[in-house]
Parts: structure tokens; sequence; C-alpha cells
């Protein structure tokens, strides 16, 4: 009766975000249906979201972890916002397929033609590649310089 009587009294953002909760706990012992309850990524970014709408008193009732479990999945979540190391990617994008490809034809069709004057070729056509890379994509593709290409010189 207690119990009912708080329910009523409580805002109804605190009654939702419990529902949230419940209902997310729900979802993840569906699908593990016994054993353990393995909490993914996103049930955790979650809880720890909700965790900040319901009092910290009521955490121990509402939540299914133990309260330092639900800070340090916040503290985490923090965390990887701040840093974004997990979407960093060292080092230069690489050439799509479509210029590579050009690259090679250019080459072959104008034998004459080195790996800089090709560059030059594809910044008139609105490509900006550096000449080291073109040098690396003709030496991968097993073309050779410019003079030895069309033959003896």
């Amino acid at each position: 009766m207690f119990g009912l009587l708080t329910v009523l009294v409580r805002a109804d953002l605190s009654k939702d975000a419990e529902l949230l909760v419940l209902r997310q706990e729900n979802q993840v012992l569906r699908r593990q249906l016994g054993g353990r309850p393995r909490w993914g990524h996103v049930d955790r970014l979650w809880l720890a979201a909700l965790s900040r709408l319901i009092s910290r008193c009521r955490w121990p009732e509402v939540f299914p972890v133990p309260p330092a479990t639900l800070l340090r999945w916040h503290r985490t979540l923090v965390r990887r916002k701040a840093t974004f190391t997990d979407r960093r990617h060292p080092g230069r994008p690489s050439t799509r397929r479509p210029v590579k490809t050009l690259i090679v034809r250019m080459a072959q069709q104008n034998p004459t033609w080195g790996h800089r004057r090709i560059q030059g070729e594809l910044a008139r056509l609105g490509y900006s590649i550096a000449a080291s890379t073109l040098w690396e994509i003709l030496h991968a593709t097993a073309i050779d310089p410019a003079p030895r290409r069309a033959g003896p010189t």
C-alpha cells in the first residue's frame, strides 16, 4: 500500500524513466532466456542515460545492476564521447578505385607521361592526388616509369 502511494506522488518523468528501464531489462532477458544477462553496449548506454532521470536513492530498487556498475557505465560513456578514439583511423584515406583505374588508363594510353605529368592532368580534372601516391599506384600495377614504358630509349 505504501509503495502505491509513493508511485502516485512521484513525478511523471521519474515514472516514465523507470518504466523504460524495466522495458529494457525485459528486452534483454527475452533475448537471452536463462543464465546471467549480458548487457550489450546499447543496453549499457540506455540504462546509463536513464539513470540520470531517476533519483540515486531509487537505483537499487529500479535497476537490475548495482549502482557502482551504472556509474562505471556512465563514466565509460562520457570517456568515449570525449575522446572519439574508436572512430579515428590513422593515415591518409585510400584512393578510390575509379581514380586508380583512371590513373592506370592514362599511363597506358600515354606512354611518355610520367607520374608528375599524370598528376598535373588529374589536377586539371579536379582530382588532388600527391605525386608519391601516383607513383605507388603505378608501381603496384607494374607500370614502369615513363621513359622505359614505351620501349628502349
